[in-house]
Parts: C-alpha cells; structure tokens; sequence
C-alpha cells in the first residue's frame, strides 16, 4: 500500500512509476518495428540502464539515482525535441492523412507525449531531490 500523499515514500513511489512507465514506452516503441533494429536495440538498452535506477527510487528513494533519471529524462525530451524540430514539425510522420484523421496520433503527437511523459519524470525527480534535502535539513 502507498504511503500517504504527504509523504516523501508516496513521492518517490510516483517518481518510479512514471520512470517505468518511460522505461514500457521505450521497449514498447521498439518492440512495434517502426523505427528500424538498431533504434530499436538502442531504446531497448536505454529502457534497461534507467531500470536500476527505478528500483532504487521505488525502495529507497536515493538522490544518485534521482539525479541520473532527471538528466536522463531531460536529455531524452531534448533529443526528441530536436527529432521533433528537425523534421520541419512532421516528427515521425511518413505521409499525411487527410484533414478527417485529426483523432489520429501522428508522429508528431507522439513525439510531443514522448516529451511530456520525459518532463513529468524529470519534473518528479527534481522536486523529490528538493524535498528530501528539504527535510535532510529541518531534522539537521
């Protein structure tokens, strides 16, 4: 069961959901094929490097590991804003539907989820590190 909202154990509960939650994402964009073996094989090793550190988070709520998923999600939403940018806001789109798909995620769509769910992780991580110093310094 999880701790109470008010506690920094619920926090560092959600900071690791979310960060697995990147983690099934990445293996899941892999796993459709779309992207080619080698992408594929690369999302794959970057979903497992970020899986220790996850499981860090979940028990013990450790600031090492909070610190690499923070850059490691704030790397990653860079890197997909760039994709995003440099293909003239198509993303991974290959060919246009026609005005009556809008309901359709595109590549672009993804693109920008892939970014928010990596500035959600990075934005849990960071906050969770300010409150446990917080409280590492009212009990100091």
């Amino acid at each position: 069961m999880l701790a109470p909202a008010t506690s920094p154990g619920f926090h560092s509960r959600l900071c690791a959901l979310v960060t697995a939650a990147s983690c099934l994402v990445h293996v899941w964009v892999a796993a459709s094929g779309g992207h080619g073996v080698w992408l594929g094989l690369l999302m794959v090793g970057l979903a497992a490097v970020c899986v220790p550190c996850t499981v860090h988070i979940w028990c013990h709520g450790k600031v090492g590991a909070l610190h690499r998923v923070a850059a490691a999600a704030v790397a990653m939403a860079g890197l997909h804003a760039v994709l995003l940018l440099g293909a003239g806001g198509g993303g991974h789109a290959h060919g246009g539907g026609p005005p009556s798909f809008a309901a359709e995620v595109t590549g672009s769509s993804q693109l920008l989820l892939v970014i928010g769910l990596e500035l959600a992780t990075a934005l849990l991580a960071a906050t969770l590190v300010a409150r446990l110093r917080r409280q590492a310094w009212d009990v100091g």
